[in-house]
């Protein structure tokens, strides 16, 4: 009687501790885990480039590419698009096969996936001819060689994690942290310049994007995939209601409308300025703007102001062709960075646009529609310390319209 008994309470157990596969525990959905892969269909995810899937499978509750590819013809990428966040998943892969996991990955007319997206490497490390370390599984592949990496046999799934939070990027391997680098750091860019990246402009430079997987022929398996989205906007800075929070400097027209921040010229058609009542050193501010009219405007860093005399550093918000994401010094230096002609098509004009600006110390970094336009050190901007503002041009005839404006600071 005892032994049924402790042979009930052994089945229990393992029942309780036992987590089915491709699920979520109740503890991981409330934390914010979502599932990349429901161990049934290829669902929330599609070829690179296109809108469609094809070259993989559903077998067994693992997904599965076909095994029989060649370099990219049938790399994927999960519907949805990340930023910060923490992705787990299970993998092993057959012998002689190389495959990898993609991350902020953009789709660009003839160019494959890898040549904008950093890569967790995942290989037949014994059998693989190539025996560089940064090639290896757990790998920021070409970049950054694991550290103390042990992969499991052939037969055996293994566990990974790609954290990315801000600038900064971790690689998990069974439990153990392999690799650890900075984004758009001095010594990431190093790396790029001596790698196969280096004729590859596009490598790395967004803030966010795709999960990708790789099908490079061999056959590569996969279960488990979650992710959490760990992305921080920090505070909003316009309550969508009114001006609370800000100044009107100038004769210039700012005012709300549809939830919407609007700026406008008056009849003086002078510089006009709207600044936070707060003042801020290191943070990353996100907004959106759309253009309408002529649309020159501009958003004002660490500055302070006088009547319509502005002293600090613009992000410029412009028409096309009038350097967008580039940086000017007010009643100072002038252009201290404008932006190469081939990123002025990044510019949506009459469309929402999105622009992510990321200060600290001496570093100005621009995203605009996810794309880095403005990396910048300057020791003058790094003493500086002041409000945010936005600015209407001179001239007349200018409108424009934000929105989402959150700051974060750091």
């Amino acid at each position: 009687m005892v032994k049924k008994f402790l042979i009930l309470f052994l089945i229990i157990v393992t029942c309780n501790f036992t987590h089915a596969q491709n699920t979520l525990t109740k503890k991981e959905k409330k934390d914010g885990w979502k599932l990349l892969f429901d161990g049934e269909t290829t669902n929330g995810w599609r070829n690179y480039g296109k809108q469609s899937i094809s070259g993989w499978d559903v077998v067994g509750g693992v997904l599965q590419n076909s095994g029989v590819g060649s370099d990219h013809g049938s790399d994927i990428i999960s519907n949805e698009i990340y930023e910060d966040f923490e992705f787990y998943f299970e993998w092993k892969i057959a012998s002689k096969s190389n495959s990898g996991v993609f991350y902020h990955v953009n789709e660009i007319e003839g160019k494959a996936i890898y040549s904008s997206a950093p890569e967790f490497q995942l290989l037949d490390d014994t059998s693989w001819p190539d025996k560089f370390d940064n090639l290896k599984s757990g790998a920021n592949y070409a970049m950054n060689a694991p550290i103390r990496a042990k992969v499991k046999p052939l037969d055996e799934f293994n566990t990974s994690r790609i954290i990315v939070k801000d600038d900064q990027v971790e690689h998990w391997l069974n439990g153990v942290k392999v690799v650890s680098y900075k984004l758009w750091s001095d010594s990431w860019k190093q790396n790029v310049s001596e790698s196969k990246w280096k004729n590859h402009p596009e490598y790395g430079i967004f803030k966010k994007g795709h999960i990708g997987l790789q099908d490079h022929g061999g056959m590569t398996m996969f279960r488990n995939m979650k992710i959490k989205n760990t992305t921080d906007k920090g505070k909003s800075i316009f309550n969508e209601k009114n001006l609370k929070g800000w100044k009107i400097h100038g004769t210039e027209k700012w005012y709300v409308n549809n939830s919407e921040l609007i700026c406008e010229s008056g009849e003086d058609k002078e510089y006009g300025y709207l600044a936070t009542n707060k003042k801020y050193k290191d943070f990353i501010l996100r907004l959106k703007f759309k253009q309408e009219s002529d649309g020159n405007s501009g958003v004002f860093i660490r500055s302070s102001i006088a009547g319509t005399k502005i002293s600090g550093w613009q992000v410029e918000v412009a028409p096309k062709g009038h350097d967008t994401g580039g940086i000017y010094e007010s009643y100072g230096r002038g252009w201290l960075y404008k932006i190469p002609e081939n990123k002025e098509d990044v510019l949506k004009e009459g469309e929402w646009n999105e622009m992510i600006i990321k200060v600290k110390g001496d570093r100005t970094m621009v995203w605009l529609n996810n794309e880095l336009m403005t990396d910048l050190v300057d020791e003058k901007i790094g003493e500086g310390f002041g409000v945010v503002a936005l600015q209407i041009h001179s001239g007349g005839g200018i409108k424009v319209r934000w929105k989402d404006l959150f700051i974060k600071e750091l």
